[in-house]
This record gives structure tokens, sequence and C-alpha cells, in this order.
């Protein structure tokens, strides 16, 4: 029983946190803290200097995350010379109001606009805005700034102790965490499809089947990101085609399900596959490298032996137990390239890309505008609230602006912060009464919500901001200023801020959910044009191109489409139509990214090669040129419409073709194709009738 519940939790926890990124960086803040305070005991300094130093480890920990060590390196750096500038900045600030409010109002400006820089823009204006923050929260003052410089190099340097020493990031161990994350996934997935026969297809189960889709989908980008820093090129390029065959034969088991489950089943029929899918699952749901292959089992033969049974007098459910056969066979070949994964660590390199422009008008440099007028709103309604405590209104404004692109998502981030924060009023004041007076008790509890705030920050604003407002009604009884009345100050002020960052976006300069959406179809557009035309490219046999990674980069666009439509398909949208449209959208574009993924797993080089090329030609022609009038009408969206999308006209590409592989290539770009049709259909493009066949 007590095996059973720790496989369960293990199963559990490598689920929500693939590869245990999340725990490493949480355990690293809180790790580098302690480092910190350790460090600074001997020196005797106040306890105010002591907190900086905890709040630099803490912020190297949650904001540095560049790709290579090197990278993580230079961004240490000059996080620790940006971080000294701004501690000197906010400490001269003090003694000059409002000097103060104008610079840490244009350090939101600084901090939204570059993030154009990607992560090391982001970890960089995060260092510079927290560090003009904090010293402003601890009542910071001039003569204390050689004291605060060396508790931020303690910080700094207690981070690059934990990242490269204690805790750094081990390759290898991260793909077998990966392994196990999709293996725990794969096995919530059957468990939905168990749900969703069991219930007759229950919209509870629906909503189970997509979100582990989801979520396993997740785990599959991150193994094909991971796989060349463990295996050699080669390697690498077959584990990605086994993993994504692995996600196709769920999708098509979720779809097989779902057509099984339309129309009445016999007695004991779903029994029968809800039993077979429990039994395959629990070959699942264990770490891989405790397990044999599956086809060393006695299981993979039956489920063979069942799936193969489709003929003229096929039996109900015999569909499913085909999906299920076909799910074991693909789940045995990724095992079998995993399992021969080597420790051949390559040395990092980063990867080049197009430099991004330092200066440009663009929508980051809208949201840097909209964030200073908002932070400018925020300084004099804070002070209307607390003249003291007005510097919490500006934090929400820029918390608000970062990692958002439309007024819809600051919104929706917005209200998830306030809310947090309202329900951290009762932690805070909870956890603050229970330890009062005990200082060993509030430092454990401190690193407590430390933990807390770094693992949620990446998948609940919530929850971070929960533990944020736990954490602070613990550092006010620390401090000896704790009081109900300060953390109600906190509620407010991050209220008002939350409301000028909102009025700032809607009003100035505003950019709309439903434009940024278009831009990001646009670019997924684009993913999609180049795929098809390297599909037809390598099947033809005139080149050898990798389209595993161009499926990889359109997938990616997809997901950024999903980021975007969030407030439009967010239940809070009173506008049943706007969320209806969302996920019409949404759905439809991962369709077309599921083909795309089914094409990059089946296709070969020189698969359609000879007399058929030309026909295969015209095919991928005409999808590329619906797919050119797609993106017209996105780029255009107030343009007329002369052109209409052109529909297959039934001519086949190859006369006869035998190979079960090439006729599944074929079949999954006629889904695209139709995927592609009904994308435009929604976004107001028509369909032509075909051209009659000859």
């Amino acid at each position: 029983m007590i095996t059973d519940l720790r496989n369960a939790f293990l199963d559990r926890l490598a689920a929500a946190d693939p590869g245990l990124v999340r725990l490493r960086l949480a355990a690293s803040a809180v790790l580098g803290i302690v480092i910190a305070v350790l460090v600074m005991l001997p020196l005797h300094f106040p306890l105010t200097t002591t907190l900086v130093a905890a709040i630099a480890a803490m912020m190297s920990a949650f904001t540095v995350n560049d790709a290579t060590g090197g990278g993580q390196a230079v961004t240490l750096l000059l996080a620790l010379v940006v971080g000294a500038a701004s501690i000197t900045a906010a400490c001269i600030g003090s003694a000059y109001a409002p000097a103060d409010s104008i610079v840490f109002v244009l350090l939101i400006f600084v901090a939204v606009y570059v993030q154009r820089f990607g992560a090391r823009g982001i970890a960089l204006g995060s260092m510079a805005f927290f560090l003009f923050f904090f010293p402003m929260f601890l009542q910071a003052h001039l003569a204390q700034v050689p004291h605060l410089l060396i508790a931020l190099g303690i910080g700094v340097a207690a981070n690059a102790v934990v990242r490269f020493l204690l805790l750094r990031r081990n390759a290898e161990s991260e793909l077998i965490r990966y392994r196990q994350a999709f293996r725990a996934r794969l096995g919530a997935a059957v468990r939905a499809t168990e749900a969703y026969i069991s219930s007759g297809g229950s919209d509870r189960s629906k909503r189970q089947i997509r979100t582990s889709v989801e979520r396993l989908h997740e785990v599959v980008l991150l193994i094909e990101d991971h796989a060349p820093d463990v295996v050699d090129d080669r390697r690498a390029d077959q584990l990605r085609r086994r993993v994504i065959e692995v996600e196709l034969a769920v999708q098509w088991l979720v779809i097989t399900v779902r057509r099984t489950c339309s129309q009445p089943l016999p007695e004991g029929v779903a029994d029968d596959l809800v039993a077979r899918l429990s039994r395959f699952r629990s070959l699942m749901e264990r770490d891989p490298r405790d397990l044999p292959l599956i086809s060393e089992t006695g299981e993979y033969s039956r489920m063979l032996v069942e799936g193969s049974r489709i003929d003229e007098r096929a039996h109900p459910g015999d569909g499913v137990r085909r999906a299920i056969a076909e799910l074991a066979v693909a789940d045995d070949r990724a095992q079998r390239i995993a399992s021969q994964s080597t420790s051949d660590f390559p040395a990092d390199e980063d990867e080049e890309t197009e430099p991004t422009k330092a200066f440009a008008y663009d929508n980051q440099t809208r949201g840097a505008i909209q964030a200073v007028l908002g932070g400018g709103l925020a300084v004099l309604a804070g002070q209307l609230i607390s003249p003291q405590r007005w510097y919490w209104a500006v934090l929400t404004v820029f918390v608000v602006f970062i990692g958002t692109s439309s007024a819809g998502a600051r919104f929706v981030k917005g209200l998830r912060r306030t809310g947090g924060t309202l329900l951290g009023i009762v932690g805070g004041v909870a956890l603050a009464l229970l330890v009062s007076g005990n200082t060993p008790a509030i430092l454990t509890l401190l690193l407590v919500c430390v933990f807390g705030m770094v693992y949620t920050a990446r998948v609940s604003q919530f929850l971070m901001a929960f533990f944020i407002t736990s954490m602070l009604g613990l550092l006010y009884s620390l401090l000896g200023t704790f009081s109900i009345e300060v953390l109600w100050i906190r509620v407010a002020e991050t209220a008002v801020g939350a409301a000028c960052g909102l009025l700032a976006a809607v009003v100035v300069l505003p950019v709309r959910t439903r434009a940024v959406m278009l831009d990001d179809i646009a670019l997924a557009l684009d993913e999609l044009h180049e795929f098809v035309e390297s599909a037809a490219t390598l099947l033809s046999g005139r080149e050898n191109v990798n389209i595993i990674e161009m499926s990889r980069d359109l997938d990616r666009a997809v997901e950024q489409v999903r980021l975007t439509i969030e407030p439009l398909t967010h239940p809070i949208n009173l506008r049943s139509a706007r969320r209806d449209y969302g996920w019409h959208v949404l759905t439809t574009l991962e369709g077309i990214a599921f083909r795309a993924r089914h094409v990059a797993a089946r296709a070969q080089p020189g698969q359609l090669a000879g007399p058929v090329s030309e026909r295969l030609d015209q095919f991928a022609g005409r999808i590329i040129a619906n797919v050119d009038l797609v993106h017209e009408a996105v780029s255009n969206p107030g343009a007329a419409r002369p052109r209409k999308l052109v529909r297959d006209d039934g001519t086949p590409v190859a006369d006869r073709i035998d190979e079960a592989e090439t006729r599944a290539v074929l079949s999954s770009m006629s889904h695209l194709d139709e995927g592609l049709i009904a994308l435009g259909r929604v976004l107001g493009v028509g369909a032509q009738d075909p051209p009659p066949h000859s």
C-alpha cells in the first residue's frame, strides 16, 4: 500500500513538473538564500542589509534562465552591475523625493522594453526593477549603499555557487525525469480515455482528455528540446520521431474512443475496453529504467493479436483495440531509442539567431509606453491610499505588463494577482500571528513561502501572489512592523495598480487581444508554409531536409497562439460567442499542427519520387497557395476578399500506393489541407468548389 502511494505521488510529481525543473529552481532559490544569510551573519550587518543579500540570491535564481551555463554566468555578472546601479539609485532617490517615484516609473519602461531581448533582457530588467523596489521597501538610506552592495555581491555569488556547483543541471538525469514525466502523462491520457468510456462521454471526461493531451504535448516538446544535450544528432532525431509517434498514437486513440462512444455500445463492451486500457496503463506509470520493454511482456502480444482483428466481421470496440495496439507499438519503439541514450555531452553552443533590433516601434514598445503611463497613474493613486507604501501599486503595474502582450491578457493577469493577494492576506495574518516573536519559525516559514512562490510562478499567478503576500506578512513581523492594516493596504495598492495598468492598456495605444492573436496566427502560417514546402521537397527526393524541426517550430507558434488567445477563452469572458470563436480558432490550429507532426513522423526521403512527383508538387502548391491566402486575410483583416480558398479536386497524388506509411502521410496532408480551409472559414475566407476532375 505504501509503495503504491509512493509511486502514485512520484508519478503525479513527474507529470506536474516535467524534468523537475521548477523544483530545482525553487530549491536553488531557497538554498541560495540560506548560503547568503550564513555568509552575512559573521559580518554583523543590520537585518535589512542581510535581507538584501537574500533577495539578490532569490531574484538571481528566479530570473536568470539562459539556455547555456556560459550565458547564465554572463547574465549573473551583468545582473550584479545592473543591481548595483538600481540599489544606489534607490538610496539616492530616498533622500530626494519625488526623484524615487520618477526613476521607479522610468524603470518600468526599461524593464518592459528589454523583454524584446529574450531571457537575458527579461532577467536584467526584472533585477533592475526589483533591486530598486526592495531598498524602498526596506527604507534604505544613502549611507547604507556600501553595505548593500556587499550584500548584493554575496547574494549573487551564493546563487552562482548553487547554480554551478551544488545543484548543477545534469542533462542526462533531466532527460530521465522528462521520460518519467512523459510516461506519467501518457498514463494520464489513457486514464482519461477510460473515464470517457465509463461515463459515456461526459463533459468532465472531455475536459480531462483535453488537459491530458495538452500536457503530454508539453512534455514531448521538452524532450525534443532536451534530446540533443545527451545524444548525438542522429539518435536525437530518431528519439524525436519516436516520441512524436507516441503522441500521434495517443491522439488517434482519443479520436477512436470518441467515435466508438458516439453510438451506444453493446453490453459488456465498455467494461472490456476500460479493462484493456487499464492493463495497458499499468505498464506506463512507472520509472522507465525499472521496466522491461513493453514488447517483452505477454500483454503486448495479446494487444497486437486483439488489435489486428479488423475485418468484415469486426466486433464493437475493435477500433479502440487496434488503437491500443498501435500505441503499444509506438511506445515500444520510443523506449528502445530512449534506453540506448548515452551521456555524450556536446559543448554548449549558442544557436545563431537573427539579431533583435535595439530600437523599434512595435507591440513591445507600445506595451512599455503603456506601462510607464500606468506606473505614473499608480504613483498618484497609490499615494492617495498610503503615502508610505505607494510603491506596491507601481510593482503591480510592472508585474501585469511583464510577459503579456494585449489588454485582455493584462486584465486576466491583474485579476489573478489581486485574487491571490486577497487570499494571501488570510495566510499572512494567520502565519504572522502563529509565529509572532519566534524568529527561527518566521525564517523557516519565509523559506517555505519563497519555495512556493518560485515553484508556482510559471504555472499560477494566483498562487504566486498568495505566497508573496504571505511572505510579506512574515517579513513585517520579522521587522517588527506587522499589522493587519498594512496587509489591507497591500491589497488596496495591488487592486489600484492592476486597475491603473489596465486603464493604460485600454486607453493608451491599445493592443487588442484579437490583433495580437492575428499576428501570432500569421507567424504560425509562415511556419506552415515552410513546412509544407519542405515536406514536398523531402517526399519528392529533391533534398533531404529535417521537417521534424519544422513541425516543432509550428508547434511553438501554435502554443504562442494558445497563450495569446487565453483572454478570449477564459471563463471570465462573459461573451459566449467570443469564447466559442477563440476555441474554434485554437482547435483548428491544433488540428493542423497535429497533422503536420504526423507527416513529419512518417515522411521519408523520396517516398513519392518519380512519375508522381509532379502531381505531389501540384498538391503541395495548392496547399501553399491556400496558406498564403489565409495569411493575407490575417495580415489585412479589413480588406476585401476577391479570392477564395481552393478545395481538393480529388485528383490522387499516386494512382496506387501499397505502403501504409505513405498512405498515412498523404492522408495527413489531406487532413491538414481540410484544417487550413476550416481555419480560413473561421477567419472569413470562403472556399470555392473544386474544379471538375477530368
